[in-house]
């Protein structure tokens, strides 16, 4: 990972990553997640031994309930509850739910950052080719400097996450370094 002062002004992103991958595709998408999971782990104790605000942003799977274990509960299963346990947040993380793709959209992301005087998003998570892409849309939009490590993002299809990073890194102008 980049030096800390580089990161200082930065938070950490962590996009559907409390998944149950119940769905069509949902079985390619957890074969990407697994090969990601130790860099999801790296770059959380990353942000944690460098004081980062991590923000967990995820699916509310029709519950409509912004508690991380009523999700994680609601989302294991004998394919998740691994990655589930290795990456679920720690009580001092923040987590919110988002009824679509983009973190930004109807969620209190754009506050929160705003109150936490953050520029800087380091984003990962699943699924690349959609909701990272989508936040990554918003996040530019809104004017933050990006950093999405393509080995911290999976999708169901390695060409359709291999294109998402194209665009973020040269549409959106997001380093996508690997950690």
């Amino acid at each position: 990972m980049a030096v800390k002062s580089s990161f200082e002004n930065a938070a950490v992103l962590f996009i559907d990553v409390i998944n149950d991958f119940n769905f069509h595709g949902g079985e390619k998408l957890l074969y990407h997640t697994k090969s990601i999971l130790p860099h999801l782990k790296k770059l959380k104790a990353f942000a944690k031994e460098n004081s980062l605000p991590i923000i967990y942003i995820n699916d509310h799977y029709g519950l409509w309930q912004a508690d991380f274990k009523k999700i994680m509960k609601h989302c294991t299963n004998k394919h998740s509850k691994t990655i589930i346990q290795e990456i679920m947040p720690d009580k001092e993380d923040y987590f919110f739910i988002k009824p679509q793709h983009s973190a930004f959209f109807q969620t209190p992301l754009q506050s929160l950052l705003h109150e936490l005087d953050k520029t800087c998003l380091i984003i990962a998570g699943i699924a690349g080719d959609i909701c990272i892409l989508f936040t990554a849309k918003d996040a530019y939009m809104y004017k933050y400097d990006m950093h999405i490590p393509k080995n911290c993002m999976a999708s169901e299809d390695k060409d359709g996450n291999d294109y998402a990073l194209y665009l973020m890194r040269s549409v959106m102008k997001a380093k996508t370094d690997p950690i």
